[in-house]
């Protein structure tokens, strides 16, 4: 009994020594943290140490030192206590990350590989952070290759290598006229052919060309440029696309220099032509793969970008289609979606609005594909709340359908596709301005179902089966106007998507509407057309085709004319359970509770399928509604 007091005392001074010191190491840790900050990374290398002596393991102060020794530059030391983190948790994520980045900086690209590929076994939630960390490997990896490549042309004398450096010297001389800087940017562009000359570019400072040269960087900037100025200024955007095409290095070296980030917004706005059109040039090499759009996401504000961007929809020529196939890459960064938030109420919706109402004027093609990009960025909740919210958007939307009516051109015809497919999805929110203009929107589908254009015609139904739900007086002008008659016709034809979106918009009219249910028995004679909807593979369409059905049965003699029909055994199987959404299987049952109601007769066909149990389950529905 002795020794066992005597263990468990020394086992409570124990973990009261651990407690105090566990105490100081946090205090120092502290104070490790707050000199890293500030920058200070000898202080918090000592202060983390201190913390080690007290606690030697205590995993966060070896990764914290390692992050401090990453900033010094002092690799061997980071990749040292990371490797003692790891010893105190083998799971540490933090330790593998600093350690890749560690090796990754002393060109150890293999095993800065293996430490990113032990994040994800150990957390294959990390799948985003491990893409951008391999990525920045292999960029690193090509960028050495390529360089030694470079160097090795330069040391055999080839021609070529040496005429790069040779023309980077010739353009390193000060106080030259502008016009002959501008001829060496000429002659230096047509030199570069490919990856190794853009390579020696690099290798020979020739980026600095902008910062190092006052008469070049003036012209460069000059606000009101003189033709001089302009010359240079189109002379250096064609220069920067020969130097960046197909090289991530360098288009991340072009955008780390200030006067380039400040200059692009105002470039991509000039009024002159060529600067305008070489600019775009520029920014589609970046906006074409997702390295360079996270680039122009890092560097540059892109606030404004949709704006500017969106204004050259009013252009005739290539810089309409360039702009757009810019902003249609930028939409597929999500940092792009979050910025477009800031400014849209205030500067994009008020210039959407108006190329909308300006359909005649602008650019139809550019015009469509704008439409299109807008109704992307729908999938934002932000973005598209704002956008639902806005009265002058729907005004402007409705606007745009009806001078497509007037002018029924294919450039117009596609305006109007976009247009619909945006209005579909703004309707994914519901809202007090949607009720508003829901009787005016589902009258100009109404109208679109006469259209040729299947495609419109699917898209006016879907942007009925979204509208109507928002308004009882749109569902009685769309019943009067003879929606349920030209609904049965559509679902006749068949066709997955329409075939959706019509039974979806029969269910919503029936739902309210006597006339609906009364003009659908008349329109589908036996239910032909929702028989055949029962037995769709597509569990949506049975769900509403079942629901229809169920609210027709209140018509005189609908359930009678099922008598001689499979109709008993398709809802049987719908309601037991086939159905793998309980909705549907709601529906089905209430649909063949319904039907038992309006005609008994029916309950002796289900008597032989064995299905009264499934009948009496389905009453309480039944009831219910």
């Amino acid at each position: 009994d002795g020794f066992l007091a005597i263990l468990e005392k020394d086992a409570k001074e124990r973990a009261k020594r651990r407690k105090r010191n566990e105490h100081l190491a946090n205090a120092l840790k502290e104070k490790g943290n707050d000199a890293f900050r500030k920058g200070d990374y000898v202080i918090a290398i000592q202060r983390y140490t201190e913390g080690l002596e007290i606690l030697k393991d205590k995993q966060e102060l070896y990764t914290n030192r390692a992050q401090a020794y990453l900033k010094m530059q002092e690799y061997e030391k980071a990749i040292n206590d990371c490797e003692w983190a790891l010893k105190c948790n083998e799971k540490c994520i933090k330790a593998y990350f600093l350690m890749g980045k560690a090796h990754l900086a002393l060109k150890h690209f293999n095993e800065s590989r293996e430490c990113y590929e032990k994040i994800l076994q150990i957390d294959p939630q990390k799948e985003s952070l491990f893409k951008d960390c391999m990525n920045e490997v292999n960029l690193e990896e090509k960028r050495m290759k390529d360089e030694e490549r470079a160097m090795k042309e330069v040391e055999s004398g080839k021609l070529a290598a040496l005429s790069i450096e040779e023309l980077l010297q010739k353009l390193d001389r000060p106080d030259q006229n502008i016009l002959y800087y501008t001829g060496g940017i000429r002659l230096l562009t047509g030199a570069i052919k490919d990856c190794t000359e853009q390579t020696l570019f690099r290798t020979n400072n020739g980026f600095s060309i902008l910062k190092d040269n006052e008469v070049v960087r003036r012209g460069f900037c000059a606000e009101r440029k003189n033709a001089a100025e302009v010359d240079l200024s189109v002379s250096l955007l064609f220069l920067w696309q020969a130097v960046c095409t197909g090289n991530e290095e360098n288009q991340r070296l072009l955008l780390t220099y200030p006067d380039v980030n400040a200059q692009l917004p105002k470039l991509l706005s000039s009024g002159v032509l060529e600067i305008q059109k070489q600019t775009l040039a520029l920014i589609s090499l970046y906006s074409e793969n997702e390295n360079g759009r996270r680039l122009l996401v890092r560097h540059q504000d892109l606030t404004k970008w949709l704006q500017i961007l969106m204004m050259l929809v009013n252009s005739t020529d290539a810089r309409a289609s360039s702009a757009m196939n810019i902003l249609s890459n930028l939409t597929e960064e999500e940092r792009f979606k979050t910025q477009c938030r800031l400014m849209l109420s205030t500067s994009v919706l008020p210039l959407f609005t108006q190329l909308l109402t300006s359909v005649k004027l602008v650019n139809q093609a550019a015009l469509a594909r704008c439409i299109g990009i807008m109704g992307n960025l729908c999938a934002d909740v932000v973005i598209r709340m704002q956008m639902a919210e806005c009265k002058e958007c729907w005004q402007a939307c409705l606007k745009l359908v009806d001078e497509c009516f007037d002018v029924g051109t294919p450039k117009y015809q596609e305006c109007l596709f976009a247009v619909l497919g945006l209005m579909m999805n703004l309707l994914l929110e519901s809202n007090g301005i949607i009720q508003h203009f829901a009787v005016d929107i589902s009258g100009k589908c109404m109208s679109l179902l006469r259209e040729k254009d299947g495609r419109i015609v699917t898209r006016a139904i879907g942007v009925l089966s979204r509208i109507l739900p928002a308004s009882l007086s749109a569902v009685e002008e769309a019943v009067k106007g003879g929606v349920v008659k030209k609904m049965i016709k559509f679902l006749k034809a068949g066709g997955q998507i329409a075939s959706n979106y019509g039974i979806k918009t029969l269910s919503i009219c029936t739902r309210s509407n006597r006339q609906a249910q009364e003009d659908l028995v008349k329109s589908d004679k036996k239910f032909s057309v929702l028989m055949k909807l029962l037995e769709s593979e597509n569990e949506i369409i049975v769900g509403n085709a079942a629901f229809c059905l169920g609210q027709c049965l209140v018509v005189p003699g609908a359930a009678t004319s099922l008598l001689n029909s499979n109709v008993v055994m398709i809802l049987l199987k719908h309601a037991g359970g086939d159905a793998t959404r309980t909705s549907v299987q709601e529906n089905a049952a209430i649909a063949l509770g319904k039907l038992c109601v309006a005609e008994p007769r029916h309950i002796v066909q289900l008597r032989k399928l064995n299905g009264l149990a499934i009948l009496n389950s389905s009453m309480k529905y039944v009831h219910s509604t």
